[in-house]
């Protein structure tokens, strides 16, 4: 099984994502760190599609495991 986390936003949105979310947390504060409006790109698990979040917009993390 690929670890999943669920990603909520500001606006009640809420995505998951493929990774674990200790992996997923630094990616987001590694884009937080990063130059202005630098977006965290993550791979959708449904789509498998590839989408960029701005990390100042991500209010919770929780873990899943598919």
């Amino acid at each position: 099984m690929t670890p999943s986390t669920e990603i909520v936003l500001v606006s009640g949105t809420s995505c998951r994502v493929e990774g674990k979310a200790e992996d997923v947390e630094e990616q987001i504060l590694d884009a937080a760190r990063g130059s202005l409006l630098e977006l965290v790109w993550l791979t959708e698990t449904e789509s498998g599609q590839r989408i960029g979040l701005n990390p100042a917009h991500v209010v919770l993390l929780r873990a899943g495991s598919s």
